[in-house]
């Protein structure tokens, strides 16, 4: 017969229904709940078992009887209690502990214990078994299959565990402040790593830096800051790792060159951090207060130097790799590109997808970008785009327009372009950032040092989680962003993301056109 819940879930701590029918001296509803799949050796929150309970009353009429019943059912004598009493009665207890002190009562418990030693006993089933929630989340079959010593990863426990070991690091860190030490050195000293040193470590401030992805590009950008001696000096370095001169691609194109691909994104990764130096120059204290960064598709590669985890130098190196990694993805094969799909819900956009999918077997169509609410873009085939743009134009989207990209970045279709990433990554240092970096794949601040190359090439093929990455940062009370960079991509999708946070947005712009 099938197992009923109702028959092993446990009271309150009282017991489950066995129990309470054992100390009742209900024979037949014992019985009744053995068939029913209850558990013979359950114990309650004192460990005591049924046959505990018989024992406890074996000197009454009609629980010598009950105690016999359950010994022949695979009850097992030799199950100790808790130490339930430690002050009265300490110690844990066999049931025959529990009977009464008397020698013609134990005498008829030992014999009956010999008579049924040959049963084969029944296992102590999980302590979890009696409990509702467990049986409801897991379900019975599960839970019985769980041995006695088994320890379930309940994501509550986790959480609590990991809110303690918090609250216990910011108790040392506190400590180590009045010390008189330094924030890096008593983040050290309180055992703090990777992103916590990082939180704990950057300034207490409203102030957030982002850095935009490819498309903010434009000819004449960083034309008026050139001068300035750190920028000077960022175009020189890169243009030496490049073999050519990327501040002339950035001020003079032409416009078809600067789009591409394997120009747009080293401009873009310098520029963010010119911008960075024009600000600087303008107000180093809000520098200075940045308290976190991201950075959307190729803008992460920015604010990770800008957060002291990459080098210069080791960062446009990786850029490079990375830029003509994924103009050689967008060139095999089939022709793929990106569709922006404005004004419909998740749902609606993924049930497009699935549905293209499905038409047209073989072919990507995914999403890829989630920029702010409603405001999607799909990668894939060009034919597979096609076909999405018509049903997500039918389903009553705002827009659906392909985008001017060169590949399905951020989808599987750049396999190869993460593969040829990998292998540059692992030629460069990361270290832990000095603030909080966002990952365009988690939404999440970067952990350590040794998870940003693995979140690095998953973001190529993976979707880029933008909207989210923003209102994380903002509801940890970061309302004073800032973008650092050629035009104003990032403002706009903030818009439409938190107004009132727009409101105050600042934009540092490098971006101007040539006439």
């Amino acid at each position: 017969m099938k197992t009923d819940p109702f028959y092993i879930t446990q009271d309150n701590g009282a017991g489950a229904p066995i129990h309470f029918a054992t100390t009742y001296k209900q024979l037949d509803m014992i019985s009744h709940c053995l068939d029913l799949g209850a558990e013979i050796n359950q114990q309650d929150d004192k460990g005591m078992t049924p046959l505990h309970r018989a024992a406890y009353l074996f000197h009454h009429d009609g629980y010598p009887e009950i105690y016999e019943f359950l010994l022949s059912q695979g009850a097992d004598p030799s199950i100790k209690s808790k130490d339930y009493d430690p002050y009265l009665n300490p110690g844990e207890k066999l049931a025959i502990d529990l009977s009464l002190d008397d020698d013609e009562v134990r005498a008829r418990v030992v014999s009956l214990e010999k008579k049924y030693a040959k049963v084969e006993k029944k296992p102590i089933p999980h302590p979890d078994i009696g409990c509702w929630w467990t049986i409801y989340d897991y379900g019975l079959d599960t839970v019985k299959g769980w041995t006695r010593d088994y320890k379930h990863p309940y994501p509550e426990i986790a959480w609590r565990v990991k809110e303690e070991e918090a609250k216990r690091k910011q108790k040392a860190l506190k400590k180590a402040k009045a010390m008189g030490l330094s924030t890096a050195e008593a983040a050290a000293m309180a055992g703090l790593t990777g992103a916590e040193a990082a939180a704990a470590s950057a300034p207490s401030t409203p102030i957030a830096f982002l850095f935009p992805g490819q498309g903010s590009q434009a000819v004449g950008m960083c034309k008026t800051i050139g001068t300035i001696p750190a920028v000077k000096d960022m175009f020189e370095k890169a243009s030496a790792v490049l073999g050519y001169d990327l501040y002339d691609v950035c001020v003079n194109g032409p416009k078809e060159k600067l789009d591409n691909t394997v120009y747009s994104q080293p401009a873009l990764f310098v520029g963010g951090l010119a911008a960075v130096e024009k600000l600087r120059a303008e107000s180093p204290e809000t520098v200075d207060d940045a308290s976190c960064t991201a950075g959307l598709s190729l803008g992460e590669y920015t604010a990770l130097v800008f957060a002291g985890a990459m080098s210069f130098e080791d960062a446009i190196r990786v850029v490079k790799v990375r830029a003509e990694g994924m103009a050689a993805a967008a060139a095999e094969g089939e022709p793929h590109g990106m569709l922006s799909v404005v004004g419909l819900g998740d749902a609606e956009i993924e049930q497009v997808c699935k549905s293209v999918r499905e038409k047209l077997p073989g072919q990507t169509c995914q999403l890829a970008n989630l920029l702010f609410p409603q405001g999607r873009v799909v990668s894939g085939h060009h034919t597979a785009l096609d076909e999405a743009q018509k049903l997500a134009t039918s389903k009553g989207a705002l827009k659906a327009q392909k985008v001017a990209v060169s590949g399905a970045f951020h989808t599987p279709l750049m396999a190869s372009a993460s593969d040829a990433l990998a292998k540059v990554l692992d030629t460069v240092e990361i270290k832990d950032p000095r603030i909080p970096v966002y990952s365009n794949v988690t939404a999440k601040p970067f952990t350590k040092a040794s998870e940003i190359k693995a979140l690095l090439k998953r973001q190529l093929v993976e979707p880029v989680l933008w909207e989210s990455t923003v209102k994380t940062i903002i509801s940890k009370g970061k309302n004073q962003l800032y973008e650092l960079g050629p035009g104003q991509q990032v403002k706009a999708m903030t818009k439409r993301i938190d107004v009132a946070v727009w409101k105050q947005f600042t934009n540092v712009n490098v971006a101007e056109r040539n006439a």
